[in-house]
């Protein structure tokens, strides 16, 4: 329902974003809880393995969401170019998009299947592993590169659904494939015995079946707006433009976090455990807010495609409205929760020392992350790729010298505080003015 139509339905225009929003964001947050509640549950089952197992498990997943983040513009940056011409009336050009991004997600998921398994030992050796560790590790990851196709093509098919103004189905995809997931590993890896490449194979069955669905729904759609389903080259190409520069956003991103985690280890067994645990905190949440980061997505490419940039506006500040809330009530939840965070996550005395004072800037920049992650989806779904690649550089280049000098777990928070205060100033800058706000399909 574009919009306007929403603005003239007789509600009060403050509610009727409420309601778009809402429509859109809680779907999205099922599908994005979803995946890393299932990942614990194949956790949770190569555990009663033998060591190293688990091990192997924790290095070749690292590895692989480390390649997988890196193409995650192929749902962000198809959900608004879908979004776009669909606002813009013109159905079969947005099946056109989708149908390219699919193309494009194929093209990608063989390339890195191929470039990546002959360097898998090397890669499970960039993190650390030697030995019996190694040699597992390699395996899950070889086995894992087979689904990588189908895995971008599930990415690419989420975009598109997304960009239909459809969240309910990618939430119900999600979580089937998972529960298949969680299903086959328990017979692959404990009743077939198949160890820890049992884990890998039933993920990647799970995944092609996946992205079977997605093909089937967005073939079906092409179909019926009478757009051929043959790659356009054009398209596939700028497509494949616009993804470069969210994967620079993305390799920003990773670029932080990565460090963060390295500083803590050096910091001592304690620390990086401490720090594990709050950032599972901060993860878990941030899939909250970027719920409603999806929804900016949506809405603001389908709004912006019908040429209603006062429309734009008024959705922007409501979702920023709904990011400053929502990161508030987190942050109280965190602050809350500090005396039984220890517990939950089974931490020693030493681990349970450090976290209450370590919560505190987690708790406090909620709010924070709710407006940066929330204008970030809002910049992501008007096409404004290139400002985020160079923000997120920048971004980064602050952060990294803030973070080397810090000292305790605390500091290191602080300077992750650092880097989301500067993505904070970038974006708001942005969303202020109108360069942005480019109309029309």
């Amino acid at each position: 329902m574009p919009l306007t139509a929403v603005s003239g339905s007789g509600l009060r225009p403050g509610r009727a974003h409420d309601r778009e929003i809402l429509r859109l964001a809680i779907p999205a947050f099922g599908a994005l809880v979803a995946e890393p509640l299932f990942l614990l549950t194949d956790s949770v089952i190569v555990g009663h393995l033998p060591d190293p197992a688990l091990g192997a498990l924790g290095v070749a997943g690292s590895a692989l969401s480390a390649l997988v983040g890196l193409c995650v513009f192929l749902a962000y940056g198809t959900t608004a170019a879908v979004a776009r011409r669909m606002g813009a009336g013109n159905l079969g050009k947005a099946m056109r998009q989708g149908i390219d991004g699919l193309w494009l997600a194929a093209g990608i998921g063989l390339a890195v299947a191929a470039a990546c398994w002959p360097l898998a030992p090397f890669i499970v050796h960039v993190f650390g592993a030697s030995g019996q560790l190694a040699a597992l590790a390699v395996g899950y990851l070889r086995v894992s590169l087979l689904g990588t196709p189908s895995l971008l093509l599930v990415l690419a098919g989420t975009g598109v659904l997304r960009g239909l103004q459809d969240t309910r189905t990618p939430l119900a995809v999600s979580v089937g494939s998972f529960t298949l997931n969680g299903l086959l590993n328990v017979w692959f890896v404990l009743g077939l015995g198949w160890g820890v490449a049992g884990s890998a194979w039933g993920t990647v069955v799970a995944q092609t079946l996946a992205a079977a669905v997605y093909v089937v729904l967005v073939v079906r759609a092409a179909r019926r707006h009478g757009v051929s389903l043959l790659p356009d080259p054009r398209g596939v190409r700028a497509a494949g433009t616009a993804g470069v520069a969210l994967a620079v956003r993305t390799a920003c991103l990773q670029i932080v976090l990565l460090v963060a985690t390295s500083l803590a280890t050096r910091m001592g067994e304690t620390q990086i455990e401490a720090y594990t645990i709050t950032a599972r905190i901060w993860t878990f949440l941030a899939f909250a807010l970027d719920a409603i980061a999806i929804a900016g997505q949506a809405i603001t490419g389908r709004s912006l495609g019908s040429g209603d940039v006062a429309a734009t506006r008024a959705a922007t500040r409501r979702m920023v409205l709904w990011g400053v809330v929502c990161g508030a009530l987190f942050g109280v939840a965190v602050l809350l929760a500090r005396p039984l965070v220890p517990g939950l996550f089974g931490a020693d005395t030493a681990v349970a020392a450090e976290l209450p004072a370590a919560l505190w800037p987690v708790a406090l920049l909620q709010p924070v992350a709710g407006v940066v992650f929330v204008l970030d989806g809002v910049l992501i779904g008007a096409g404004d790729q290139r400002y985020l690649a160079w923000a997120g550089v920048w971004t980064t280049l602050a952060y990294l010298p803030v973070a080397a000098l810090s000292g305790g777990l605390v500091a290191l928070w602080i300077a992750l505080g650092v880097w989301m205060a500067a993505r904070l100033v970038t974006l708001v800058v942005r969303a202020r003015g109108t360069a942005w706000m480019v109309t029309g399909g």
